[in-house]
């Protein structure tokens, strides 16, 4: 009897001891950008689009899926990861350059630049030759990866820090920030391109491919996407929009985008695959998107032949909104 006491008091004394826990950090944002290359490996995802809801575009205000957000961004904080809204994709900046085949991330040169996804390294080096573009030396120095049939591209680099058939991960410092070739000011520009690396119209808006970026506040950005098209279901080729955002339907907007669809320019291109494809039977390509935009509600405008079309749409904090405009 005094051993199962003996024992009994031992328990007590054992279960009320201080017991030091280490705690592990638990990621619970799995878009989050690594701030280091010593990660596990992952594979490229495959290229299949999700969609929650089955959501018919043409018969709803907006559809809200999660979107096709597989790369990394190629810019790691604390630098500049935000994508310039001056100078989006497809943008001519009215009219007066080449329709823009990718985006910015402007940043100082030196600034590490880092591979979107995993994959193998196509090209590295100076586009001494008119390969990826029209034009000799339009890139200066230029990485190609190539990820399972889509291929990102970083220019203007003012080193690079790969060689051709290197295999590298998602996150791993692949290059630096600077200005050569055809580029005022350092910066990034940023391609996605889908089926041929080679195809300078082969390109994708990068911004429904990135991973959302967070605010100021902690919270991830969400993404517009807008197909502006004709009685038969055609991309139209230019038309005028304005964006306004609200907190709060009830109150003035908050802040104003303006902008055009895709030059006619980039809807030449056979190549193209639709981001998300919906369930009625035919893919829906857009011609204008916007990224890095805060939630809450938008009323969009799109003016074309002298009438305006509007519609409320709501954007949600990492996903992406789809929206159809039909049009005369």
């Amino acid at each position: 009897m005094k051993q199962i006491l003996s024992i009994l008091l031992l328990l007590i004394l054992v279960s009320c001891a201080n017991v030091e826990v280490t705690e592990t950090p638990v990621v619970v944002n799995t878009k989050v950008i690594p701030t280091s290359t010593s990660l596990p490996p992952t594979p490229f995802p495959s290229i299949t689009s999700t969609i929650e809801t089955p959501c018919d575009p043409f018969s709803v205000d907006f559809c809200i899926t999660e979107g096709h957000f597989i790369l990394q961004r190629p810019i790691h904080p604390p630098a500049n990861i935000l994508v310039d809204a001056t100078y989006g994709y497809g943008s001519t900046t009215n009219g007066t350059r080449e329709p823009h085949h990718g985006v910015e991330f402007p940043n100082k040169s030196g600034t590490p630049v880092y591979a979107a996804a995993a994959g193998t390294v196509l090209f590295a080096g100076p586009d001494k030759e008119a390969i990826y573009c029209p034009w000799e030396n339009f890139y200066g120095n230029l990485v190609v990866i190539e990820h399972d049939q889509l291929f990102t591209l970083y220019a203007h680099l003012s080193k690079i820090d790969v060689e051709e058939g290197q295999k590298v991960f998602a996150g791993d410092k692949i290059a630096e920030v600077g200005r050569t070739g055809v580029a005022i000011g350092s910066h990034l520009h940023f391609e996605v391109r889908r089926g041929d690396a080679e195809d300078y119209f082969a390109t994708q808006n990068p911004e429904l491919w990135l991973a959302p970026a967070i605010d100021g506040d902690g919270n991830l950005f969400g993404t517009l996407m807008i197909s502006v098209v004709d009685q038969d279901r055609q991309l139209l080729k230019y038309a005028e929009f304005t964006i306004k955002y609200y907190s709060n339907q009830s109150k003035p907007p908050i802040k104003s985008y303006y902008g055009t669809t895709y030059s006619s320019d980039m809807l030449n291109r056979d190549t193209r695959s639709a981001i998300v494809p919906v369930p009625f039977g035919g893919p829906v390509d857009e011609n204008a998107a916007l990224g890095e935009l805060p939630a809450g509600h938008y009323r969009i405008a799109i003016e074309r032949n002298g009438q305006v079309y509007e519609r409320w749409v709501e954007v949600e904090s990492g996903k992406l909104t789809q929206v159809v405009f039909v049009v005369k």
